[in-house]
């Protein structure tokens, strides 16, 4: 699928879940009202999609939530989607509190990377900011990752507290680890309106302060839009995902399917598709799907609009764990 400024799309991030068994303050701090079962696509749906979707180039799934491993068989729709033509690598993010109960399963299945939220290292700062004491399986789940054939990345959303940002421990997973540390911007949406966020420019000063040698990774650029950086001696990588300050959308190259079946071009803006009404619509075909995924491909605008003038009504205004992360 080619979108109107000439960018390959071949990438989908599909969110399985609305529910998360964390209250991170920027994204969904209290219980709020979560989709009905029966409103979620089911795994057969999604699989249809995605058998579409790879046939008109969509070779990158990344599934989220939510908490996707809150939803029974994870496993067994990453296995059912690794051996669906044309897709070549599917990956997972995860908060970890659940990693080390499914990761067996999971590697089973032939899941290729594993990415963990994790925002602090501090235990009352790690509570303070997901509600929970809940960063000692998370840690547990990050380092039994790293013995299995997986490729493991951490990414961090750092809130200016104004004191010191917390990214110096963070970045030191990567000095004996070999792992991805990635702090991505906090994104303007839902509860994330509310917080200031952490200029990359800040961190990768303070990195260049910090760590003699400091130099961009570019063999390390994945399907995704990071850009990494190397440190003389680490085992690992650090990146930033920074969609406010170096805006990347120029190259952007996905597309999102949320919990309810709703196929969204952009993050920022609130239009997309319902691909649910055509799935259980009375034209629930192959080609009605077809033209969907590439109705959302031609919708796919320049860029996103956090950082200018926003059209009105056009934000997105559900909170990031109703989209999917």
């Amino acid at each position: 699928m080619i979108d109107p400024f000439n960018r390959t799309i071949d990438y989908m991030r599909i969110s399985i879940t609305d529910r998360c068994n964390l209250r991170c303050v920027y994204c969904m701090p209290r219980r709020t009202r979560s989709l009905p079962e029966a409103e979620l696509l089911s795994y057969e749906e999604i699989l249809r999609v995605c058998t579409e979707a790879a046939a008109l180039g969509i070779r990158f799934i990344k599934i989220t939530g939510g908490e996707p491993l809150l939803r029974e068989g994870v496993p067994d729709l990453v296995r059912r989607l690794k051996t669906t033509a044309g897709i070549t690598k599917v990956s997972l993010t995860t908060n970890g509190v659940l990693l080390s109960r499914y990761l067996d399963a999971l590697c089973a299945a032939g899941i290729d990377g594993i990415t963990i939220s994790l925002d602090s290292l501090d235990e009352e700062r790690f509570r303070l900011t997901t509600g929970y004491q809940r960063l000692d399986r998370i840690i547990r789940g990050i380092h039994e990752s790293l013995s299995r054939p997986v490729t493991v990345k951490i990414n961090a959303v750092l809130i200016d507290t104004g004191g010191e940002p917390e990214w110096r421990g963070l970045a030191e997973l990567a000095r004996t680890l070999p792992l991805d540390v990635r702090f991505i911007e906090l994104m303007p949406i839902g509860y994330g309106r509310t917080f200031k966020g952490v200029a990359h420019d800040r961190i990768l000063q303070g990195l260049h302060e910090t760590y003699a040698g400091l130099t961009q990774d570019r063999a390390s650029q994945g399907a995704g839009p990071a850009v990494y950086y190397r440190i003389p001696g680490f085992k690992g990588s650090i990146g930033f995902i920074s969609a406010l300050s170096h805006g990347f959308c120029r190259t952007c190259n996905r597309i999102r399917l949320t919990p309810e079946g709703m196929l969204k071009p952009c993050l920022c803006y609130a239009s997309g598709i319902d691909l649910k009404a055509i799935l259980r619509g009375p034209d629930k075909t192959n080609e009605a799907i077809s033209r969907a995924l590439m109705e959302a491909a031609a919708m796919k605008p320049l860029s996103h609009c956090f950082t200018g003038t926003i059209p009105q009504g056009a934000l997105e205004q559900r909170v990031m764990a109703a989209i999917g992360g």
